[in-house]
């Protein structure tokens, strides 16, 4: 079960002490991790994609860090609180120097709050975190104050995502200055080596970080997509922690006693996007394939059909083993903005079957599903299990899977009918989803990046707005609880399961994650 301290620290000042760092050891110490998602760039601001949050955490900094356990905690600010119902005042670290010896300062944060909402060529940026600031001052060389448009308790949180990097370096770089390594100039427990795309990323630890010098000397970050692949990586030695381990390996890991498999609630869900798109769909069509003359999935009774054609139960058990919880909702038990009203879907193909014949469709149509098929764990599988389902019920489903290039693409056009997300709650707070996955798409608010259904629904905005306005937790879980209703109801997305985060590692190895279902060296240390 997530900690509902995930949101501590959120208001007044927050002195907090710093969490311990793990010390490095007597002699040359070297990680190799394999690692299962993609990264799109070394720019820890161009995406907001798992891999490339994973990868940044290494070489950049956050003002605040948001740890799954003890909540939001000092990062390269030692104290924040608010000063005007506007206005939050940060007091930065002393000390804190680039990796390349120059001075951090508030002028850099500054710089990167300037530069995170509109990187060029991202897909999937930060707008969002930053969506309510309106100004952004240093105030002293260690001193900021950050202005809102609205007042906004959440600030902090939102802050925690938005890594922190130098203006002195950034300036005038491109995302592909980051890549060379020309760019990557950062505060981080890390510098870097080299990074080749599609491959690996190979850094060295900073024996001058702020926060003591890590525990591994050097690390070798090595995409491999293909689970069995880094089950067979870790098992021959080659590789000392993986990430994202296939459902299929658990029993085979947990016989082996040179490997130890751990095992953590996670926030990541697995949910479909409906599309909303006006115009009619080439991916959902008539039963003889020819073009239908409205979208589908317009029709509530279609999206509610849909919803109760899929037996999460079954997903759960037989496709993933156990390590995935069904749900009916983005975020889960034990989290802020989980409401235990809402139960997962019950399982009704008789139902859905008379709700489709009510919507005109007593005959079905033909859909297509898509989704990345390097990304998401189980994805393909989960997508075709769900495709039986769905045809059982008369819509006759196909799967179509494609690289993550092709399909972060393709999600951007709106022609897709239904589309996959395995979605992080990155921040462990409800608003999240309701900022990137659920508010109606408007780019100059950073709102709905990751909203490819273009889902959009008057009372699931007012609430955010409500939500991001209350400074009182109570207040603020209330009206997140509602806006989960509302969507439930709405069927404005199909949840399906909440994944574990399964990680394996040599057996003189402990995983500890840090935050959500990041994988970085910082949470790997020795046990003997």
């Amino acid at each position: 079960m997530q900690r509902r301290h995930l949101l501590a620290g959120l208001g007044a000042a927050a002195f907090l002490p710093w969490p311990g760092r793990a010390q490095a050891q007597q002699g040359s110490r070297k990680l190799t991790i394999a690692f299962g998602d993609p990264v799109s760039s070394l720019d820890p601001q161009l995406n907001n994609f798992a891999g490339d949050r994973s990868v940044d955490l290494h070489f950049f900094d956050l003002l605040i860090e948001n740890h799954t356990e003890g909540g939001l905690q000092p990062g390269l600010a030692l104290s924040w609180k608010p000063v005007g119902e506007r206005v939050w005042e940060f007091i930065l670290r002393p000390g804190v120097t680039w990796s390349d010896g120059k001075a951090f300062t508030a002028d850099d944060v500054v710089f990167s709050y300037a530069r995170a909402p509109d990187v060029p060529g991202s897909t999937a940026s930060f707008a969002g975190y930053l969506r309510t600031v309106e100004k952004v001052e240093a105030t002293g060389p260690l001193t900021l104050r950050v202005t809102t448009k609205e007042p906004n308790p959440l600030l902090p949180l939102n802050l925690a995502s938005v890594h922190i990097v130098s203006r002195h370096a950034t300036e005038g770089a491109s995302s592909n200055d980051f890549n060379s390594g020309k760019a990557m100039v950062g505060t981080g427990p890390y510098t870097f080596v080299s990074f080749t795309p599609g491959e690996r990323v190979r850094m060295k630890a900073r024996p001058d970080y702020w926060g003591g010098k890590p525990d591994w000397d050097e690390v070798d970050y090595r995409y491999v997509a293909s689970a069995p692949a880094r089950t067979a990586a870790l098992l021959a030695g080659d590789v000392d922690v993986i990430d994202k381990v296939s459902v299929s390996d658990l029993a085979q890991i947990r016989s082996r006693k040179e490997v130890v498999l751990y095992a953590y609630p996670g926030l990541r869900m697995l949910l479909l996007q409906p599309s909303f798109s006006e115009k009619p769909s080439p991916f959902a069509l008539a039963n003889d394939g020819s073009p239908l003359p409205k979208n589908p999935m317009l029709d509530i009774r279609v999206r509610r059909a849909l919803t109760m054609a899929v037996n999460r139960d079954a997903l759960c058990d037989r496709l993933m083993n156990g390590t995935a919880t069904p749900t009916g909702q983005w975020m889960p038990e034990g989290s802020f903005g989980y409401d235990p009203s809402i139960r997962p879907p019950a399982f009704e193909p008789d139902k859905a079957r008379a709700l489709l014949a009510e919507a005109g469709y007593p005959d079905g149509f033909q859909l297509t599903l898509h989704l990345p098929n390097d990304r998401y764990v189980l994805g393909p599988q989960v997508a075709q299990a769900v495709a039986q389902m769905w045809t059982r019920i008369g819509v006759k489903t196909q799967v179509e899977a494609v690289p993550w290039s092709v399909y972060s693409s393709g999600v951007k056009t709106g022609d897709y009918a239904m589309t996959t997300l395995a979605w992080g709650n990155g921040t462990g707070e409800g608003s999240y989803a309701l900022i990137n996955v659920l508010g109606s798409v408007d780019p100059r608010q950073g709102r709905g990046v990751s909203n490819w259904g273009r889902y959009s629904n008057p009372q699931v905005d007012q609430a955010l707005e409500d939500a991001m306005a209350a400074f009182d937790d109570a207040k603020r879980e209330a009206i997140l609880q509602k806006s989960a209703q509302v969507v439930a109801e709405d069927a404005g997305i199909i949840p399906l399961f909440h994944y574990q985060n399964l990680w394996a590692a040599k057996r003189h190895l402990k995983v500890t994650p840090q935050t959500s279902d990041r994988t970085t060296a910082m949470m790997v240390s020795r046990t003997s």
